[in-house]
């Protein structure tokens, strides 16, 4: 897609070149739509309030070869990872900057090793192999830390020291987003309104709640319009609330998500295969998607040729975004962890205790606390006996795989580091010893 194709793509459904949102023209306040041929028509509901928009997914390749002793460190830790004795798969981690991932036990069909944290989930294929060297995932949470470039940049300097790459960034998918607050019915269409290349036109709800929109999923291109409110309570996702309320989102407003995949046959044929080419011609993608590969029209019976149906002031809003403008802040911090939350961690311990205490009679938590802890010392040692172990040993056990699956504890290094001591001590009690004539 050239630059010239980027702006024919941008004007050629008139209006929502000449009304497309940026931060300095909308300050991201709620957008007026029109809505002289709008159903369902009041002040409320032909409102757009653009809150963020960017890429939400991306996954980038590389063209390039494992270092022979890189590869050899990579077999041995997807053996750890494989072991049976939970203290060797504790030590299935590789420590890359500050970035600690865990190493996976298995790998997939084409590619043999799989490195985890909470920003990239790399791939990695065995040397001189005819698929890429890495095939990587950048989390969405990482991509409201840091702009895409700014994240290769980061991905790019680990894969670095791992092998020799032979390319720069190939695309394999990329999802652009846009979140917006509208009081719009956004079941008040049927199936016609929407006209597309694709063939699957589908709506869900849950519990009798309508939950959104998909078009085109499984396709080189696919569509989501969806509550995105309704879906990080299912997620998680809850670090995108404080960058809403950034754009003056307030409590009890719905906020609904319209969202682009594009995989890599579509991005080639449009000659965007590279990272630097998709983010130059993001303006092209969008008006692309909202104008030409799927609209929401409004439609009118006496007319059977759908192409001339208006389209819905909604759609209208939403292809008018301008990529070429920021989406929105970033998160000014990023935990490249995967540790629940301490909340969670201590809902959990406190329904524990409370449960103990009901079951024993306890309602008094300074009488109870201290038994508490001696049953559960108790049971923490009974387990270990049961096992053929220590005390210690288990609970270093225990600890040392949830680490690995949190990145939070670089186990091999404390292993390391508690060689150290050892040989420490030893030095110590062999000067003691010559010193005391012994």
């Amino acid at each position: 897609m050239t630059k010239q194709d980027t702006q024919h793509n941008q004007t050629a459904s008139g209006d929502p070149a000449r009304t497309r949102v940026s931060v300095e023209d909308g300050d991201r306040d709620a957008v007026a739509v029109p809505s002289n041929t709008a159903t369902n028509n009041s002040n409320n509901q032909d409102q757009v309030k653009f809150l963020r928009w960017g890429i939400d997914s991306l996954y980038l390749s590389y063209q390039g070869n494992l270092y022979p002793e890189v590869h050899e460190q990579l077999i041995q830790l997807k053996k750890q990872a494989q072991s049976d004795n939970p203290q060797e798969q504790a030590k299935a981690q590789l420590k890359l900057g500050d970035h600690l991932f865990e190493v996976k036990d298995k790998g997939t069909s084409m590619f043999s090793y799989v490195l985890e944290d909470n920003a990239f989930r790399i791939q990695l294929s065995r040397p001189n192999k005819a698929v890429p060297m890495a095939y990587v995932k950048l989390s969405s949470e990482y991509l409201t830390h840091l702009s895409p470039k700014d994240a290769e940049h980061r991905l790019s300097t680990i894969l670095s020291q791992l092998g020799a790459l032979e390319s720069t960034a190939n695309v394999s998918r990329v999802d652009m987003f846009v979140d917006f607050v509208s009081h719009q019915d956004m079941e008040s269409w049927h199936r016609e309104a929407w006209i597309t290349h694709a063939e699957s036109i589908n709506a869900y709800s849950i519990d009798g709640r309508f939950t959104g929109w998909s078009v085109g999923l499984g396709g080189v291109v696919a569509g989501r319009l969806y509550d995105k409110l309704f879906e990080i309570d299912k997620s998680k996702k809850f670090y995108l609330i404080p960058l809403w309320e950034q754009t003056n989102w307030q409590q009890g407003e719905p906020i609904w998500r319209l969202e682009f995949e594009f995989k890599r046959q579509f991005l080639v044929q449009k000659n965007l295969s590279k990272l630097t080419e998709v983010l130059t011609n993001l303006n092209g993608l969008w008006s692309y998607a909202t104008t030409e590969w799927l609209k929401l029209t409004i439609p009118n019976p006496d007319d059977q040729t759908r192409s001339r149906w208006p389209i819905h002031p909604l759609w209208l809003a939403l292809s008018s975004v301008d990529w070429e403008t920021s989406g929105g802040e970033l998160q000014a911090r990023f935990n490249t962890t995967r540790a629940p939350n301490k909340e969670a961690a201590l809902h959990r311990a406190f329904s524990a205790l409370t449960t103990w205490m009901a079951a024993e009679c306890y309602t008094d938590y300074e009488l109870a606390i201290h038994p508490f802890f001696e049953d559960l010392g108790h049971h923490i040692n009974n387990q270990s006996m049961n096992k053929g172990t220590t005390f210690e040993a288990l609970i270093k056990e225990k600890v040392g795989l949830k680490a690995k699956a949190f990145n939070t504890i670089d186990i091999n290094a404390e292993i390391n580091e508690a060689y150290i001591d050892e040989e420490v001590r030893a030095m110590r009690d062999a000067y003691n010893k010559a010193s005391n004539g012994e």
